[in-house]
């Protein structure tokens, strides 16, 4: 048991840390002697001492393997302030109730594994799945999700959710005229405004090229009219900013919301873009409300 790499707890039913094995790899772990004879009470805050006095009783009730996923960060730990790593380390627990009593109370042996590693793995791989790595906002795949989960409540409650897509007037000239890598600042500057200015429930994304969409929930169209030429004029502004490579630059984009015929998510899409070539047609730097 002490050769383990990972530590493993015996733990009584009223979470008292009766001994420890292994945790001999030390790129993880430290020393845990010092807990023996303490409680999680005596260790942890009392809402991740509560935790993990519930995960005890569980594993004790199924008498089972148990396997939990959690998280430990400084404020976790009493007497810790200042001191630890900074940032959350994330464990995966592996509880089994054992067949005989410890200092007459229930027991269980807890072996806790640091998969910090894994979870930040997952949480790149989330990203890279979920957000446009040029823009920073989310991505097709990403927004077509949102948007589906949208419809999906505006079906069963009414809830209101309207869209703005737009995209960069004269872009081509950009690139033409400046070079690809004018054209990405072009598009990461737009981006930057659409985080800065809009709500943080709002939902900006870009859908490929030069052309963006937001997802405004639980607001109306004449809600988001305000809202969307805020955005058109900021854009302007800052790609102004640039100098001549931003020169007369500007956004026409289409709003749409949901309505009570629609089928499926794709028909606000539908609209919106619909809107967005009459916003082209009227001769550019405008937002159109679909008809």
């Amino acid at each position: 048991m002490n050769a383990l790499p990972d530590p493993a707890f015996v733990l009584t039913r009223s979470g008292r840390y009766m001994a420890i094995f292994g945790g001999i790899d030390l790129r993880y772990y430290h020393d845990g002697t010092h807990l023996i004879g303490k409680t999680v009470h005596d260790v942890l805050t009392p809402d991740k001492a509560s935790w993990f006095l519930k995960e005890i009783e569980t594993a004790l009730a199924w008498r089972a393997l148990h396997i939990v996923e959690y998280s430990l960060v400084q404020g976790d730990i009493r007497g810790q302030a200042g001191s630890g790593p900074s940032y959350r380390l994330w464990f995966e627990g592996r509880i089994q109730a054992l067949d005989f009593q410890v200092d007459e109370e229930d027991a269980v042996l807890w072996v806790a594994s640091n998969v910090t590693a894994r979870k930040e793995l997952e949480v790149q791989l989330r990203m890279q799945s979920e957000v446009d790595s040029l823009s920073g906002l989310l991505n097709r795949r990403k927004l077509m999700s949102v948007l589906a989960e949208h419809f999906d409540t505006f079906e069963r409650y009414a809830t209101p959710m309207t869209m703005l897509i737009f995209d960069i007037d004269h872009f081509k000239r950009v690139n033409d005229e400046h070079g690809h890598l004018a054209g990405d600042m072009v598009i990461k500057t737009t981006a930057d405004v659409c985080q800065r200015e809009l709500r943080t429930t709002d939902a900006p994304a870009r859908l490929g090229g030069d052309e963006f969409v937001v997802l405004m929930p639980h607001t109306t169209c004449e809600q988001a009219t305000p809202i969307a030429e805020r955005l058109r004029l900021r854009i302007a502004e800052t790609l102004q900013a640039l100098g001549c490579i931003g020169d007369s630059v500007t956004i026409s984009g289409g709003l749409a919301c949901f309505r009570a015929g629609d089928f499926s998510c794709e028909d606000v899409l539908k609209r919106g873009d619909d809107a967005l070539y009459q916003a082209k047609r009227a001769g550019r730097n405008r937002i159109i409300g679909a008809g």
